[in-house]
């Protein structure tokens, strides 16, 4: 089943279990738009390589797209759809108005040299540059891309119009228009609805153990903040290079300093014993953050699956099949499209601060995102009640009668 296939799949289920008007799930279904551009970049060495991008706009019924750019050699369409539709459901279960959109290009930034990667990262966005803008479509960083490369883009779109265009992306450095507290947003944002999971589930979070897997921006600040703000015992994490576990638990800031002196992996920290990233994810503990790529979870491993909570800090990392096996477990799972939906809204507070050229101090943007999640955590658990379902159904009906109703409103055009 492909990416998006499979997110169809959880879409018709919530549709159908909140007896959505067909018209409407027909049209809710379906990109709004899909750009694919083949374009050339001259390499250091004098040759010219062409290469593959996308972009894609999933539904604008509630304002302009939003969705992060990711640099990868396995990036197709169709996950790029797949994380375009997600992202719409992502905005309107917050309450941002926003719709989804998605961006890609197939590379492996790790073999291009700094001048390959930032005139691939221009042209690839003047080639997009015909459907996005700041009332158009607003990328971000994803898999890959960061801030500098946010500013290239950002340079390129103020060049080709003639003046600078703070708010065309967000998770641009704090010196061009960034936000603070938009690095940690996303991990941010998994430790307040891990929080509210535990208090709902009873579990006491002071000594929890967690496991997670992936240590990149969105995984190094979950289990920061989950073990110096809330007191979790961070027993296993692992990155692409493998995994370690400590019963102990770790000390993060000193992981992430080994992490950054160490070519940004955590092999070989001498702290730890090694481990299989798909031993990680069937590790006996009270919390598991799969936070690196889709499709981790499997019906293939979800029965070895022992966590008692699962907050998904990656896009799509449990199938639709696994999905079952775990709730029919007891796992209590926050989806993704809500536990991660942080960086989401500390990039719309970005694009509000872009747009008014006014910036806001950490601390408003840490207590404005706090309130964001928890109220949005609070709506999908009483959905989730009501309906007597699991919570990546409920966070599905929230969003798509958010969504539906923008779409009934506005009307078919012409």
């Amino acid at each position: 089943m492909g990416l998006f296939e499979s997110a169809l799949k959880q879409y018709y289920k919530a549709a159908k279990l909140m007896d959505l008007d067909p018209n409407l799930r027909e049209v809710l279904a379906h990109p709004k738009r899909e750009l694919t551009v083949h374009f050339p970049v001259k390499m250091d060495d004098g040759s010219v390589h062409v290469f593959t991008g996308y972009r894609v706009q999933h539904n604008v019924a509630r304002g302009p797209a939003k969705g992060g750019i990711r640099y990868h050699p396995a990036v197709t369409l169709d996950e790029v759809k797949a994380l375009a539709f997600w992202m719409t459901w992502k905005c309107a279960v917050v309450g941002i108005p926003f719709g989804g959109g998605k961006g890609g290009v197939q590379v492996d930034p790790s073999r291009l040299s700094m001048n390959e990667l930032e005139r691939l990262s221009r042209r690839y966005f003047s080639e997009i540059q015909i459907m996005v803008g700041p009332d158009e479509d607003i990328p971000a960083p994803d898999v890959n891309t960061n801030p500098k490369v946010m500013a290239w883009f950002m340079d390129t779109y103020s060049m080709d119009v003639g003046h600078t265009v703070l708010s065309v992306v967000t998770g641009k450095p704090l010196e061009i228009g960034g936000s603070e507290g938009r690095l940690e947003a996303t991990g941010r944002g998994v430790r307040v609805v891990a929080e509210e999971a535990a208090n709902y589930l009873g579990m006491d979070l002071r000594g929890a153990s967690v496991a997670i897997q992936g240590f990149g921006n969105v995984g190094s600040h979950a289990a920061k903040l989950l073990s110096q703000e809330l007191g979790c015992r961070i027993v296993a994490v692992s990155d692409i290079s493998g995994g370690i576990c400590n019963e102990r638990g770790f000390d993060i800031d000193e992981l992430i300093r080994y992490r950054d002196e160490n070519g940004g992996v955590i092999k070989g920290y001498p702290d730890g014993e090694s481990i299989s990233n798909e031993d990680l994810l069937t590790l006996d503990v009270d919390i598991l953050i799969p936070a690196a790529l889709e499709n981790v979870i499997t019906a293939e491993n979800a029965e070895k699956v022992r966590a008692r909570l699962i907050v998904e800090g990656a896009n799509g990392p449990i199938t639709p099949e696994a999905d079952e096996i775990l709730q029919n477990k007891g796992i209590f799972v926050v989806p993704d499209f809500l536990a991660n939906a942080g960086g989401v809204t500390v990039s719309y507070f970005e694009w509000v601060q872009g747009l008014q050229w006014y910036f806001w101090e950490i601390e408003d943007v840490r207590k404005a995102l706090h309130k964001v999640m928890k109220k949005a955590f609070a709506t999908v658990l009483k959905t989730c009640r009501y309906y007597d379902t699991d919570m990546r159904t409920a966070a599905y009906i929230v969003a798509i009668e958010r969504v539906a109703v923008a779409t009934k409103l506005r009307g078919i055009y012409p």
